[in-house]
């Protein structure tokens, strides 16, 4: 659960340039003569007297959001969009590679053969297309998942009391991310369908601009969400694991090995933790969700096939492994670098880091 923390939280501009108050103790200029002309105002202002003047910077002032205010959570919904959005748009080509080798197999053999094969044949803009779906689809999703699972974590907790809600806080963890990613997939499926189409269907359309209206006016808008189902399959369970698995692995973190407690770690040090965790969360989150990925590639790649119809041609073998090595660097980085872009964003509202801490039992 995400606690306040407790005690001063230091700031990252070294010490020495600063003092934390401004009526603190000063170092005060030399009242030697100044090597700038002495009727300019630079020095006028040094060698003013009664007056002196300091070339310290003033501590910064911490911007404090309460806790599971309005505010905490817009900033929450923010953070994820950032962390989201960015790095699903920074593995563009690894995207399109994974995208390629689930659509045609025969032909993307390898990773090695997929870039090559790529980058021979549309060259390295090719590794690029879908950028814009990408980014604004994940965004939104970010925003929905992140946001939302703070609101149903806080939700779930409180029905459950502070004496379940510790007992049981993973199965807190799973519902609440759950119940936000039902909403949070909605936004992403009408982004998610163009990105495949224009990834794995060369002519099909330059980008989002041109993508989306075709599909609708090809299928309706209906098309855009055919690969709900699918997709919902493959985002709760990664979202679950995502969030219940990086909660748990950063309580132990700071349980077993790391022997200072969270509240007096640095902010350096909790980052840290927040990648590593989120790297391993990360391939557990590509293991049980692969399956669900291959689907939705194959379905918003042909028009008119079915679940069936995958099984068929790749093989429930096929399903679980085909790509996964590629996803297992592409989903583990990004779900490193997304819980630091998220958990940075909160430290710089002077909100604390996520996880880590439960709610006390009562007395």
């Amino acid at each position: 659960m995400v606690y306040p923390e407790s005690g001063s939280r230091q700031s990252m501009i070294p010490s020495f340039l600063y003092k934390s108050s401004i009526t603190s103790e000063r170092m005060v200029v030399s009242e030697q003569r100044p090597s700038a002309p002495l009727d300019s105002p630079a020095a006028q202002l040094v060698s003013t007297p009664g007056i002196k003047r300091s070339f310290v910077i003033p501590a910064p002032k911490e911007r404090r959001i309460e806790m599971y205010s309005q505010a905490y959570y817009a900033a929450c919904a923010a953070g994820g969009a950032l962390c989201c959005g960015l790095t699903h748009t920074a593995v563009t080509p690894l995207d399109v590679v994974k995208c390629n080798m689930q659509i045609d197999p025969t032909k993307y053999r390898s990773i090695g053969s997929g870039f090559s094969i790529l980058l021979k044949e549309q060259g390295l803009r090719g590794f690029f297309k879908g950028w814009a779906p990408t980014l604004l689809g994940y965004s939104a999703q970010g925003a929905s998942k992140y946001g939302l699972y703070e609101v149903f974590k806080k939700y779930y907790s409180d029905i459950a009391g502070p004496e379940y809600a510790s007992k049981y806080k993973t199965l807190i963890y799973l519902a609440g991310s759950a119940s936000a990613e039902v909403i949070a997939d909605v936004a992403l499926c009408p982004f998610e369908a163009v990105k495949v189409r224009v990834q794995t269907q060369p002519g099909f359309a330059r980008g989002l601009s041109d993508g989306l209206p075709k599909i609708i006016k090809a299928e309706g808008a209906s098309g855009l969400y055919k690969g709900i189902v699918p997709l919902w399959g493959r985002q709760i369970p990664y979202t679950m694991m995502k969030f219940a698995t990086f909660e748990n692995i950063v309580e132990g973190m700071y349980k077993y090995v790391i022997p200072t407690p969270k509240d007096e770690c640095s902010n350096m040090l909790q980052l840290g933790v927040s990648f590593s965790s989120g790297y391993i969360a990360g391939i557990f989150c590509a293991v049980i969700s692969h399956p669900a990925d291959n689907l939705v590639s194959f379905l918003n790649n042909t028009k008119g096939a079915t679940v069936g119809d995958a099984v068929s041609k790749l093989g429930l073998w096929g399903l679980c492994t085909r790509g996964l090595p590629l996803r297992f660097v592409m989903i583990g980085t990004l779900t490193g670098v997304q819980w630091v872009i998220y958990d940075a964003f909160k430290v710089s509202f002077g909100l604390p880091t996520t996880g880590g801490g439960s709610p006390p039992a009562p007395k």
